[in-house]
């Protein structure tokens, strides 16, 4: 396993993807489709020193849905996840570092598909929410951003949960939840995964070194909604208690520069609920002064 290295070849590549969401309201779609496009905008690229690794063009959204159609846009999520591993794959392939910019969490399929095509990789998963509903613990299931650690770890039907015949993508015992603060979504995914709270910062870092130990390596998926709402408003699902800016990036900062630290997926920012661009400029930030932070090397913090 390999540390992120001073000379790393970031790759930013756009996941611009918003149907694993509800429609926010009648007659509208999700705007996270826009964030990579926010987060462009506030020079993340050229602050990064990255290579523009393009977009991969999602399906068309469709809102329509009712209770029992299963996984809203699931065939067509299934697709994307199959093209969004392909370009995570040659990206890695040419010696990349990805930093793909969502969209909705439920890219962690395309980037856990990739991964598991390598070999055996580990998710440290930073986010308000488990997004481990499934039929084992719901009566239903309906948007595969809430849901999708429950199909990472193969929990639903096999044309999401095992393309390529690779079912699970993720073991369950090589998934850790960074921040999670839904006492509901703990129940959920209670006796199952690992949960560490995510303001113990050190004992966050150290669970998710000694979960990932053994493993080919692992990767970070960092949603907004780790943040704390009264900085990071711009979500679909805000939840008090998250984290500060600081304790952002300085978690993340720590997780990259773990051995094994194979790609980076931020998700979850919609433009739509930020008019001022302040939270893109912010969460583009944490970006950047994470990844300087763990390529100078810095020990995790205690």
């Amino acid at each position: 396993m390999s540390i992120l290295s001073p000379d790393r070849d970031l790759v930013v590549l756009d996941a611009p993807t918003n149907l694993g969401l509800t429609p926010p309201a009648p007659d509208t779609v999700p705007g996270v489709y826009k964030a990579p496009w926010a987060l462009r905008e506030t020079g993340l690229l050229e602050r990064l020193g990255a290579r523009d690794g393009g977009v991969v063009v999602p399906p068309r959204y469709v809102a329509t849905w009712q209770l029992g159609d299963g996984v809203r846009n699931g065939q067509a999520i299934a697709a994307y996840t199959r093209k969004l591993a392909d370009r995570i794959t040659a990206i890695r392939a040419s010696g990349g570092f990805p930093v793909v910019l969502g969209g909705d969490c439920s890219i962690l399929l395309g980037s856990a598909l990739s991964l598991r095509r390598e070999g055996r990789y580990g998710v440290a998963y930073l986010d308000a929410h488990s997004d481990f509903r499934h039929l084992g613990n719901s009566g239903f299931v309906r948007s595969a951003a809430g849901e999708d650690v429950a199909l990472a770890t193969g929990r639903g039907d096999d044309y999401l949960v095992d393309i390529d015949g690779l079912k699970p993508y993720v073991r369950d015992e090589d998934v850790i939840l960074l921040g999670v603060r839904d006492p509901e979504d703990l129940g959920d995914h209670d006796g199952v995964l690992t949960h560490v709270t995510s303001a113990d910062i050190g004992g966050a870092v150290e669970a998710t070194a000694k979960r990932m130990a053994g493993l080919d390596g692992f990767w970070v998926h960092v949603d907004a909604d780790v943040l704390d709402p009264s900085i990071m408003s711009a979500v679909d699902s805000p939840t008090p208690g998250g984290l500060d800016q600081a304790q952002a990036t300085s978690l993340l900062a720590d997780l990259l520069a773990l051995p094994g630290a194979a790609g980076l997926q931020v998700t979850i920012y919609d433009p739509d609920l930020d008019e001022d661009g302040s939270q893109a400029r912010l969460l583009s930030d944490v970006i950047v002064d994470a990844m300087s932070s763990a390529t100078e090397g810095r020990p995790a913090a205690g």
